[in-house]
């Protein structure tokens, strides 16, 4: 307690009202608990059990968003409850009923009182719940129908299990929300907690390990700890990285402390910060020590019991009682004696072929061709076949050129497919089976507008345009995409395009 300064006996009753009104929620069930019921052969009742049941019955119609829900329900479904475990009849059941909703509703209609001392305030104060609440009265019946409040909401969830794996995280996302508001001494509190529940996590694990060393006797055992250590590994993974990003926030702050000029005004956050800076440091590397273990439980705890299973099934097998025995011993039809014997015998067998033969050394000569292999990739060719084949395309796209400028004097503009139609009544149908005349036209439109090159502008690669856009003179073509695809009927195909005269100051 001597190391405790002011501020931390302070930090140790904040919230205390609000943990009070959590205890405040089960005090009916404590009240239901000290009241003594016999069934008619005098075994006792336990009322706060039926009074949780009570809760889970209105909570289920709840859901099923049955607001119409009495008396006689009630009683009904505790009869079936309690059957064969208490001898009660519906009329004792709709008693019990009426004393549950009673404790958890007061005759009086005011909600239920709780008073203690709080230490925080130093003074006495009352919290009032509201666990059940009128819902709807049919006045023909005379019946009054009930329903959960949000008190009776928040006692049902309290007693569901949150699996207390998931509170390392859960605290994880507080101390963020904490250090981001500047609440450093609740902070520092939270990582205290943190190394709790990280130590907790360190009992666990020892004795997972030694229930897998200990309870493993079957492949369905081994199957269930592989999947419980997977989903363990990779929560730990998802909360160090959390540690380091909540590692690289409290850096950031201290750095922003450390700057401010106001020293005096933020020693007290910058101790704090440095105090937690450390202690995360602590709860981290701690933490890391949780994810190594958890990796030598799946590395080696799991292999070894795997090997001790697989031992202890070869010890514990004899042939002659388990094979020999069975089949000598009990008159078993065809059927069953087939699926003794089948481990036994030798695989079948198939003749197929395989994937990799598509990869093997492939023959690429004729039936009567003697020609010899050439164990080697194909060489680019040389500076004078590029040659050459640049001059047989220029002369290609000079044609091309020459007639698309005798359609376009007749006609301003022209599409592509009308333009290929043209080819097939000029006699001309053998040029679409070329994959130069599709490249000339995608070179048209990525060079669009198309005027003839000045000397500046020539390039000495050979490419054989320099002439082909020459024959346009001092004319511009300007080249637009329009919907749709021109099929020519060969494995080609192209977006269709327009072409038409320009100039500089209209279309571009």
């Amino acid at each position: 307690m001597e190391s405790m300064d002011r501020f931390e006996l302070e930090d140790t009753l904040s919230g205390f009202q609000e943990r009070m009104s959590k205890v405040a929620l089960f005090d009916p069930l404590f009240e239901l608990q000290r009241k003594k019921k016999n069934d008619e052969l005098g075994q006792p009742i336990e009322m706060m059990e039926l009074g949780l049941l009570a809760l889970l019955f209105f909570f289920e119609h709840k859901l099923m968003r049955n607001t119409k829900v009495g008396v006689k329900d009630l009683a009904l479904y505790l009869l079936r409850i309690t059957e064969g475990q208490l001898k009660v009849d519906i009329s004792q059941c709709e008693d019990l009923a009426r004393d549950i909703i009673q404790v958890f509703r007061p005759a009086s209609g005011k909600k239920r009182e709780f008073t203690f001392f709080n230490w925080q305030t130093r003074e006495r104060q009352t919290i009032y719940t509201s666990i059940l609440r009128a819902n709807a009265f049919d006045s023909k019946n005379n019946t009054q129908f009930y329903a959960l409040d949000e008190d009776g909401l928040e006692l049902v969830f309290a007693t569901k299990e949150f699996y207390s794996e998931f509170q390392l995280s859960i605290h994880q996302l507080v101390l963020r929300k904490q250090l981001e508001k500047g609440e450093f001494q609740g902070a520092l509190r939270q990582i205290n907690e943190m190394r709790v529940d990280v130590e907790s996590l360190q009992e666990r694990m020892v004795k997972l390990e030694h229930e897998i060393k200990r309870s493993i006797v079957s492949e369905e055992t081994l199957k269930r700890y592989s999947v419980l250590l997977e989903d363990i590994y990779a929560r730990l993974q998802r909360e160090n990285e959390e540690f380091e990003e909540l590692r690289q926030f409290v850096k950031e702050t201290l750095t922003r402390l450390y700057a401010d000029t106001n020293l005096e005004k933020q020693e007290r956050a910058y101790e704090y910060i440095l105090r937690i800076s450390n202690e995360l440091e602590r709860v981290h590397a701690e933490h890391s020590g949780l994810l190594q273990q958890c990796m030598n439980l799946k590395n080696h705890a799991l292999h070894s019991a795997k090997e001790s299973l697989y031992y202890t099934g070869l010890s514990s097998f004899n042939f002659e009682q388990d094979v020999a025995g069975i089949v000598f011993g009990l008159p078993l039809p065809l059927e069953s004696m087939k699926g003794v014997i089948s481990p036994f015998m030798r695989l079948g067998q198939i003749r197929s072929w395989s994937l990799l033969t598509l990869f093997a050394e492939q023959n690429m000569t004729g039936m009567d061709e003697q020609a010899p292999r050439v164990d080697s990739f194909l060489e680019v060719s040389g500076e004078e076949n590029d040659l050459q084949f640049a001059l047989h395309r220029g002369a290609f796209f000079m044609e091309i050129m020459k007639l698309l400028i005798r359609e376009l004097n007749e006609k301003t503009e022209i599409e592509l497919y009308r333009f290929i139609e043209r080819l097939e009544n000029n006699g001309l149908r053998h040029w679409l089976d070329r994959r130069s005349f599709y490249d000339f036209w995608l070179i048209l439109h990525q060079r669009s507008p198309v005027q003839a090159l000045s000397m500046d502008r020539r390039d000495d690669n050979n490419t054989g345009l320099e002439e082909v856009f020459g024959l346009l003179g001092h004319q511009m073509l300007v080249v637009s995409e329009c919907p749709g695809m021109v099929e020519t009927g060969t494995r080609y195909q192209i977006q269709n395009m327009k072409l038409k005269w320009g100039n500089e100051q209209g279309d571009l």
